[in-house]
């Protein structure tokens, strides 16, 4: 089990397996840095990375990037980690917009279920957020995600003031016919994101507002996941709403996960830039124990919460894009 100095045991790993994609989203990257990124870790060492995680009692792995449809070996990737472990939850975040001929295969490799993010419902607005021209498909990849039974499918909204809030409404009407979890997230004062923080930046208690009415709902009725998020509906809808509020909502106190990035890096918080060289371990020849003493010796060094914002005093955290770290 991976404990930390404050009690807090970490079971979830998000897990970068590359730093490319193929969007340049406002809060996460430069369109000069899309195609500048080379995958650093092999399928056989992030096999072995999430390996000794799983064996420190790790039992959720979700795979992201960049984007991680990009890579050649992704299903491979889900192929050898559900071997590895049967019970593993393993879930994924992609951008979308190659999941509509990907999802069956997805579902077959092993992968239990898959989070697209999808910041607007405007072309014109979906495009000035991500970059490029592809709003059509990534909702085709929500629907084919739907039929391939990658349950539940959530639809991650980075909330932007003056850009795409005034959607909230209607993201939110999405749930009351089909059974997604649409999530929003607040935007954090990270890499590419700093740019537009603060006046960019939706707190919590007005996102719920604008996609309201909300009820709580019961523990068994949350879809599953090892999130954070805070999970309402609205009455008599299908689907649910789920809040992610790091900075006005922090819940550093409750957090459970940790990340490796793109880089093979093991970063205990998301705020942070300094980290664990798994991967300069492995390609030196460590051995597994000596690994699992470093992931145990960096977790039970995790911060208590991370510094980049709070109490109305936002400040920029991490300097690594969100795309290098994995979100």
């Amino acid at each position: 089990m991976l404990s930390d100095g404050f009690g807090r045991t970490v079971k979830y790993l998000r897990l970068s397996i590359t730093g490319a994609c193929n969007f340049s989203c406002a809060y996460c990257r430069t369109v000069a840095a899309v195609n500048g990124e080379e995958d650093a870790c092999s399928s056989d060492e992030l096999v072995r990375i999430v390996k000794l995680f799983n064996g420190l009692g790790v039992r959720g792995v979700r795979l992201t990037g960049g984007e991680p449809l990009l890579r050649t070996d992704v299903l491979e990737i889900i192929r050898r980690l559900r071997a590895l472990d049967g019970s593993l939850d393993l879930s994924l975040t992609t951008n979308g917009f190659g999941l509509e001929r990907m999802a069956a295969k997805l579902k077959a490799a092993g992968l239990d279920r898959v989070n697209v993010s999808m910041d607007s419902l405007d072309p014109s607005v979906f495009k000035r957020l991500a970059g490029v021209e592809g709003l059509a498909r990534v909702r085709d990849g929500v629907m084919a995600a739907l039929s391939a039974g990658l349950s539940p499918v959530k639809v991650n909204v980075v909330v932007v003031r003056g850009v795409n809030d005034m959607e909230v409404p209607r993201f939110a009407g999405l749930t009351e016919n089909l059974p997604l979890q649409v999530r929003f997230i607040e935007l954090m004062p990270i890499g590419e994101a700093a740019s537009l923080w603060p006046q960019g930046h939706v707190p919590l208690d007005e996102m719920m507002r604008l996609a309201g009415p909300l009820d709580p709902i019961g523990f068994a009725e949350k879809p599953h996941g090892l999130g954070p998020a805070v999970v309402y509906k609205r009455p008599g809808a299908e689907g649910t709403l789920g809040f992610i509020a790091a900075v006005s909502g922090r819940f550093c106190e409750t957090c459970n996960r940790a990340r490796v990035t793109s880089r093979g890096v093991l970063l205990s918080c998301l705020g942070s830039d300094e980290g664990v060289d798994l991967l300069t371990l492995i390609r030196g020849g460590a051995s597994d124990g000596a690994i699992a003493d470093a992931i145990r010796e960096a977790i039970a060094a995790k911060p208590s919460g991370h510094d980049f914002g709070g109490c109305g005093q936002a400040r920029v955290g991490s300097q690594q894009r969100m795309c290098q770290i994995g979100g």
